[in-house]
């Protein structure tokens, strides 16, 4: 019994920083399909990192995007402070332009994990959830 328990409770913890691809705005970095390993700002009450002062230009991050009803994984092109408050500008990959407004820090819920500067990235079998949430 105990066993089972310790499954479920680290397939809880996988689960909280694993985020599916859902476009090709990231391609080549990352594909459709694709999941992204994460640090979190909220993980069940634990704060992995800190977007205020943890995230920097080059860094991958997923945002609740004012402009867009799921999370949004792109890449911090820019920081900026305007009157005493930092700002991001954010682009995908393979998009031509960035996205359409300034992110704030309170926005940024994840920042995928890089080792050795790589994107940690597991190919393709986020498909199964796209398929299942219709995307």
């Amino acid at each position: 019994m105990a066993s089972y328990a310790i499954i479920v409770i680290i397939a809880v913890l996988l689960a909280a920083h694993l985020n599916v691809v859902v476009s090709g705005s990231m391609e080549p970095s990352f594909y459709r399909g694709d999941i992204v390993a994460t640090v979190n700002t909220n993980t069940y009450g634990i704060q992995e990192f800190n977007p205020e002062t943890d995230v920097n230009e080059g860094d991958v991050v997923v945002y609740n995007a004012t402009w867009y009803k799921e999370p949004v994984i792109h890449r911090v092109i820019d920081v900026q402070m305007i009157n005493g408050s930092k700002y991001f500008t954010i682009k995908g990959d393979n998009n031509n332009k960035e996205d359409p407004y300034l992110v704030q820090p309170s926005q940024i819920r994840s920042k995928v994990i890089t080792v050795g500067g790589h994107l940690v990235v597991i190919p393709k079998i986020g498909y199964v959830t796209l398929l299942f949430r219709g995307l």
